[in-house]
């Protein structure tokens, strides 16, 4: 087969991603973007393999096959912004489906090409009061966290009154799954768990001195996200460190488009974090999303920035780096209670990350345990599964999960996305809880 066929049927290098040129004033030029979607849609029509994984693809198929000349040239420009208000850069159609990706010569990057479009409709139009505040992490979770204040939000958030409400003010369906806030925020009590003398021992990958990035998720909403992890770590004999500074990873503003901000919050944390891997730390998050951010967003959107180089390689999965030290040997497998079978959801921005199944490995290391693994997308994304005007597309693409679940007749179901385990429980019929993996670990551990 000669390198030109090749070229031309997909190649079958790994794809590789160009850097987000979001600081050059052509990247906002209306004229060309429209000229780039026409011909990204154009190859997308031509191949379809994307049709199931989200509802962006068949609001663009649908569209060309009910046009006047049944190819783009026919879809107004109305239905190419619903294309790219239902992308919630899951990264899966560059990751896994698409064959026309970088290297090949068409250069197709579908997720940053609608991120393109989301940061010109930012720039040109803002965003709603209901997404900058969706997207305001920081400062709902400072404000909803405090005592009194968790307490009614939670309320409001468990009765019918209060979601409809929301729904008519803020446009959050009712039936969405809402987070509830904790009265005490996992960094300010992580301080009792942080002074365990701990003999480091490092390996060929790693130092045994990890920072905790422990999100506006783990912070706020679940702080026992970060306590499992902080059990399981020093358990195996790794020193746990907090960063000093943390704001949001940037990601809800990601996908609204805010650039700009995104570039705020990373002069926050970079710094601090690389600060800390010069200390000889590793950097862990517990949310899939916000370690995606430091590996592959924030240095795609500052290629040239060494500290942002230094926290991509310093970054972890807490599976990554469990398994990581287990092929040196420093794992500690000496399980004191099985899990029977676990339904586990891999969630689409571990799978995107190229690192394999590790937290389905770290479980099936527990004596009599099984795991069905679940590869498939929950259709939540943070905050497009929660909107009124999204919900039924999202339930539409969690319902198959949701059925593999109650199929699996599983002791426990698990997702690495706190968020994603809840938007699966709100669609199975019993609207049963999930089960963190860090929990069923911790559990397995009997810690």
């Amino acid at each position: 087969m000669t390198s030109e066929t090749t070229r031309r049927e997909g190649s079958l290098e790994a794809p590789t991603r160009h850097a987000l040129k979001w600081q050059d004033p052509e990247f906002y030029n209306e004229d060309n973007l429209f000229k780039e979607l026409e011909r990204v849609f154009d190859i997308c029509h031509g191949c379809r393999r994307c049709f199931s994984l989200c509802h962006a693809f068949p609001t663009l198929f649908d569209a060309i096959d009910e046009s006047p000349t049944l190819e783009v040239d026919g879809v107004p420009r109305p239905v190419y912004w619903e294309v790219v208000d239902h992308c919630f850069l899951c990264d899966m159609c560059y990751m896994s489906k698409c064959p026309y990706v970088p290297p090949h010569e068409w250069n197709v990057d579908f997720p940053h090409l609608m991120l393109r479009a989301k940061a010109n409709k930012f720039k040109k139009e803002g965003a709603s009061k209901r997404d900058r505040l969706l997207a305001s992490t920081d400062t709902v979770g400072r404000l909803a966290g405090i005592p009194v204040i968790a307490q009614t939000v939670n309320a409001v958030n468990r009765s019918k009154a209060g979601r409809k409400v929301l729904e008519k003010t803020l446009g959050v369906a009712t039936d969405a799954p809402l987070p509830p806030y904790s009265p005490k925020a996992f960094r300010s009590s992580a301080s009792t768990m942080l002074d365990a003398e701990i003999s480091v021992q490092a390996t060929a990958r790693t130092t045994g001195k990890v920072a905790l990035f422990a999100t506006c998720y783990g912070n706020r909403n679940q702080p026992d996200l970060g306590s499992d992890l902080l059990s399981i770590f020093q358990h195996n004999g790794i020193a746990v460190t907090l960063a000093d500074k943390e704001k949001c990873c940037g990601m809800p503003r990601l996908e609204l488009g805010d650039l700009e901000s995104v570039a705020k919050n990373k002069e926050v944390n970079v710094p601090a974090l690389a600060k800390l891997v010069d200390e000889g730390y590793d950097i862990v998050a517990p949310i899939p999303s916000c370690v995606l951010m430091f590996k592959q967003e924030l240095p795609l959107m500052f290629p040239d920035d060494p500290q942002v180089q230094k926290v991509q390689r310093a970054i972890f999965d807490p599976f990554e780096y469990l398994l990581l030290r287990h092929k040196d040997g420093k794992l500690n497998t000496d399980f004191k209670t099985s899990l029977g079978k676990v339904a586990y959801h891999a969630a689409c921005h571990v799978r995107v990350q190229n690192i394999g199944l590790k937290t389905r490995d770290m479980l099936n290391l527990v004596p009599d345990t099984s795991v069905e693994v679940i590869e498939r997308c929950s259709g939540h994304d943070g905050t497009y599964g929660v909107k009124k005007r999204f919900r039924d597309a999202s339930v539409k693409i969690c319902r198959p999960v949701a059925r593999r679940v109650e199929s699996a007749a599983a002791d426990y179901y698990a997702s690495d996305c706190p968020m994603a385990g809840q938007q699966i429980g709100s669609v199975l019929a019993d609207n049963s809880e999930p089960t963190h993996p860090l929990k069923l670990i911790r559990m397995a551990y009997g810690i």
